[in-house]
């Protein structure tokens, strides 16, 4: 029986349960009565019960455990990218009819701000009247590079906002890591400021206080929405809070994702979308990257694997394990 006073994330191990995986690690095994000392290795499918002695228990490969916790923190973002869809598709027709209503309130729990100087300009209002943190989501923007001018109004911006005493949480993708304006941005703000970064992102998104949200409401950016319903910001709140912990920390302290089996993260993320049938275009686009850069990265996945062909490389992903490792089948 699990010993619910043990129970932490999988995510991580705790100290026993990382003792007791060496442990079996350099012995090969384990006894069942040891493991009761840390029953989260058995939970999460670290130890299982070998073939010819159930009171013995095996561990499972470092790389193939890895492997299957990195599948669960990609399936999981997923779902939190489909779930953000779907309330996204059902309020669409709803801001439509409830606009009219919207704009005859005095504070309206949405209203749409028609340009972007409107909207930044909204977004520097609530700012100013914020106290406690700003939330931002920030898909990958190359147009910076050269519009210096609007990095630099931003930045003075986060930091009147950090020098009242708040702090600023904000998501990337992992492309912008290695961007020279987001390199610069954070090297230059003081204070209680954190980046870190996924593959892929939803659309921009920034909740200042936890009490009023900005999303985009048109393809091209060009109208945002201002969200002040307090259902639907504990919403973005939230779908933030479970990206974040999913995210791989870029600043202050940067950490390297790892590579395996001689294939890279980012190699990972492409693979993902190549079985699904996208296009180097969408690939790009999505992992927030040139098309050149994809097929870059594209061919050099093909090296790896040893593919002559665009079709032969989705069977040969499928083949390799890298997406979906094989379960241990003597569990």
């Amino acid at each position: 029986m699990t010993d619910r006073t043990h129970q932490h994330r999988e995510e991580g191990l705790c100290r026993a349960g990382l003792d007791l995986y060496s442990q079996a690690l350099r012995e090969g095994h384990v006894s069942s009565v040891a493991a009761t000392t840390a029953p989260c290795l058995v939970d999460i499918g670290l130890l299982h019960p070998a073939v010819d002695d159930l009171n013995r228990l095996e561990p499972v490969a470092p790389t193939v455990a890895l492997q299957r916790l990195l599948r669960a923190s990609d399936e999981r973002i997923a779902d939190e990218r489909r779930r953000g869809q779907r309330i996204a598709d059902t309020f669409e027709p709803l801001i439509r009819v409830g606009a009219h209503t919207a704009a005859s309130e005095d504070t309206p729990a949405l209203r749409i701000l028609g340009s972007k100087e409107r909207a930044g300009q909204a977004i520097e209002e609530a700012m100013t009247e914020g106290r406690d943190e700003l939330l931002a989501i920030q898909p990958h923007d190359p147009s910076l590079t050269h519009r210096p001018y609007i990095l630099e109004g931003a930045m003075k911006r986060d930091q009147a906002f950090l020098d009242r005493g708040a702090r600023i949480r904000a998501l990337y993708q992992h492309t912008v890591r290695h961007a020279p304006y987001a390199r610069a941005r954070y090297e230059q703000l003081t204070g209680d400021v954190e980046a870190r970064t996924l593959d892929e992102i939803t659309e921009r998104l920034i909740i200042v206080d936890r009490t009023v949200a900005f999303i985009p409401a048109s393809a091209d950016r060009s109208l945002a929405l201002e969200v002040r319903h307090p259902a639907l910001v504990a919403y973005f709140s939230n779908t933030f809070d479970r990206l974040w912990h999913l995210a791989t920390p870029m600043h202050p302290q940067a950490v390297r994702q790892p590579t395996l089996n001689g294939i890279t993260p980012r190699q990972r993320a492409i693979a993902a979308l190549l079985i699904e049938g996208h296009t180097d275009a969408d690939i790009a686009d999505r992992l927030g990257m040139n098309v050149r850069t994809a097929r870059v990265h594209i061919a050099k996945l093909a090296a790896t694997l040893g593919s002559e062909s665009r079709a032969q490389l989705g069977y040969l992903i499928g083949q390799s394990g890298i997406l979906d490792p094989e379960p241990d089948r003597a569990r």
